[in-house]
């Protein structure tokens, strides 16, 4: 009976989350309630709840804090001059545009939030690409490879989510995937080269009349390049303004060529940003600091530093972090407020999602639900499979995490593969590890509203996506699951 109720109880919770009939917070505090009465729990679910509760609290404090300090990041401007300098260094080759934006993407991603990401990426990205008429699905194909693969950060949310289902430090399920990290972001780059290189022939080829037949971006020199701000693009040289080596003064095509050229003045970003305007980049934002852009910087170098030495618990990182640069940053305590408030909103859902997913996780313990479970899965996997459950738990988080939300997946399905993989000598670190090696996969799913973001703002179609950005996810998740193995961080029992 308890075996038929868990998976009861996780089918519903997935339905409901997954044809939007409740919020994921309200699913997990209802369905769990619901079916651990009819299991038995009477009144003694309150204390399965709240015995469950005290192991996440640091999680929820960790993100609540992650979340307030790179907020207040992007909102003073750390960020602004690396976007400035990417823009004004990328030229106008295709493939320099499209490597900036993943660049761009994995950088902001240091957020966590994927809906922050995807606005800044496109407002500073996308006028680039409609002016040098490259495609873009590219910008979100990229984006989508680099968000996804940061996603595993641990305020990023899936890390926190199956840290808090197995109930085990964040620090452990993160800190030894950073080779996989690592590894993921390397792939990321290197698929962002190849689209930028197919994105030059594509427009070589369907485009001559603009973008010339050279064949190689040496044989331009000098210039500057096409941009957000100025005249239309029906003119534009291949990869820089200027003139072709050993061609006319001023830039113009020699004869019997079809090369065109930009004028000097045309660039990516003009002097006054203002293709930045009402976006999160907005220079005339009254939270700037630049003034204290040094001192931020090195804040936040502290803190990563301090954060991968692990010698201080993430949560008081972070409250410390975000304390000191609030109080440098906005002395009057008026702002303060403000700062916080502005950023309550992410808090909010982030937080109490965490606390309420430990009514989930106390009904499956307390009942008795997940060691009913593990059983019989234990009953029906073959022995010779058992201690590899850490490697069939990160393939399966491939498609299983874009079929279904994180919320169904780590508080549902993973408790359950985590307590069968024990009975094999497989620990729970080793599966929260693999469970978050399919979250470049998942970020693509359109049950994921950041997505959805994404190729609205861009004006993609979900599905040219899709066909361009699924695969090399799939590739980017196993080559992370691939080198979580070779270091260690993913065991076999």
């Amino acid at each position: 009976m308890l075996v038929i109720l868990g998976f009861a109880m996780i089918a519903v919770f997935m339905v409901l989350i997954m044809t939007k009939k409740l919020t994921p917070v309200l699913a997990l505090i209802i369905v769990p309630t619901v079916f651990g009465l009819f299991a038995g729990a009477g009144l003694g679910i309150g204390d399965m709840v709240m015995d469950s509760m005290k192991s996440m609290t640091s999680t929820a404090a960790l993100l609540m804090f992650a979340i307030i300090y790179f907020g207040l990041m992007i909102d003073v401007g750390l960020f602004d001059p690396l976007v400035k300098f990417i823009l004004r260094k990328l030229g106008n080759d295709p493939a320099k545009v499209v490597l900036g934006t993943a660049i761009l993407a994995a950088a902001v991603s240091l957020d966590g939030d994927g809906s922050t990401t995807f606005i800044l990426t496109t407002a500073a990205m996308l006028p680039v690409y409609l002016r040098l008429k490259m495609s873009p699905v590219v910008l979100t194909c990229v984006a989508g490879l680099a968000n996804g693969t940061m996603n595993i950060l641990p305020w990023g949310g899936p890390t926190a989510r199956a840290a808090t289902a197995l109930k085990i430090d964040v620090n452990d399920v993160f800190v030894p995937m950073i080779p996989s990290l690592v590894a993921g972001l390397v792939v990321v780059f290197a698929f962002s080269w190849l689209l930028g290189l197919q994105e030059r022939n594509r427009l070589r080829a369907t485009a001559p009349e603009i973008w010339g037949v050279p064949d190689t971006a040496e044989e331009f020199d000098g210039g500057t390049s096409t941009g957000a701000s100025g005249t239309g693009a029906s003119r534009t040289g291949a990869f820089g303004s200027g003139r072709r080596k050993g061609g006319n003064p001023g830039g113009a095509a020699p004869a019997g060529g079809s090369v065109a050229v930009l004028d000097r003045t045309e660039t990516l970003v003009d002097e006054h940003d203002s293709a930045m305007a009402d976006t999160a980049l907005d220079p005339n934002r009254s939270t700037l600091r630049p003034k204290l852009f040094w001192f931020n910087l090195a804040l936040t170098v502290a803190v990563m530093v301090v954060l991968v030495a692990n010698i201080i618990p993430l949560p008081f990182v972070f409250m410390v972090g975000a304390a000191i640069a609030l109080l440098v940053n906005f002395p009057k305590v008026k702002d303060q407020g403000a700062q916080l408030i502005a950023h309550a909103p992410s808090i909010v859902a982030v937080v109490s999602m965490v606390m309420a997913a430990a009514v989930l996780t106390g009904v499956l313990k307390g009942t008795g639900m997940v060691e009913a479970m593990s059983a019989w899965l234990v009953q029906i996997i073959p022995t010779s499979m058992g201690p590899f459950m850490a490697v069939i738990t990160g393939v399966l988080s491939i498609p299983m995490t874009f079929f279904m939300s994180n919320d169904a997946f780590y508080f549902g399905v993973l408790p359950v593969l985590s307590e069968t993989a024990a009975h094999y000598g497989v620990g729970a670190a080793d599966m929260a590890r693999a469970s978050i090696t399919g979250q470049p996969f998942h970020l693509q799913s359109p049950l994921v509203p950041a997505i959805l973001l994404l190729v609205s703002l861009a004006k993609v179609d979900l599905g040219d996506h899709h066909k361009k950005v699924l695969w090399r996810t799939a590739v980017i998740s196993l080559v992370m699951l691939g080198v979580g193995m070779l270091t260690g961080a993913i065991g076999i029992g």
